[in-house]
């Protein structure tokens, strides 16, 4: 699935995926204004709010209330050192989740942040867990 999210500035957006979180442009077109983007295997689509657009209701801030994205990828800290120098603050600190699948423990480490329309983006990254001692 490749997610396709409605922005308001599509210059502003691709600066904070692209310069701050790393993502690559894959496709840009223009009319309406779109991008497609990758980070690692996490893909999206971004396009600029339009009349003739998908919208089924008024955008209002923050855009995607409900939902979060998770981008799982190699090594966390290169965002997140991104986004700490540009002040740009957490939504959720990073920490260590634990989950059990079956007898299976494992980890993922990760960080939730807004992009500038206010999409909750939860970036991932899988931590072997030490075997359990029972």
């Amino acid at each position: 699935m490749v997610p396709e999210l409605t922005v308001s500035d599509l210059t502003a957006s691709l600066h904070f995926y692209t310069d701050v979180l790393g993502f690559t442009v894959i496709i840009r077109r223009h009319q309406p204004d779109f991008a497609y983007i990758a980070l690692g295997e996490a893909q999206l689509m971004l396009e600029a709010y339009h009349d003739e657009g998908w919208n089924t209701a008024e955008l209002i801030r923050p855009f995607g209330r409900g939902v979060n994205f998770q981008i799982e990828i190699d090594d966390v800290n290169p965002v997140l050192a991104s986004l700490h120098d540009r002040r740009i603050p957490l939504y959720r600190q990073l920490r260590d989740n634990f989950y059990h699948i079956g007898s299976t423990e494992v980890c993922q480490r990760e960080f939730l942040v807004q992009d500038p329309d206010g999409y909750l983006l939860r970036f991932s990254q899988y931590i072997e867990s030490p075997p359990s001692s029972s």
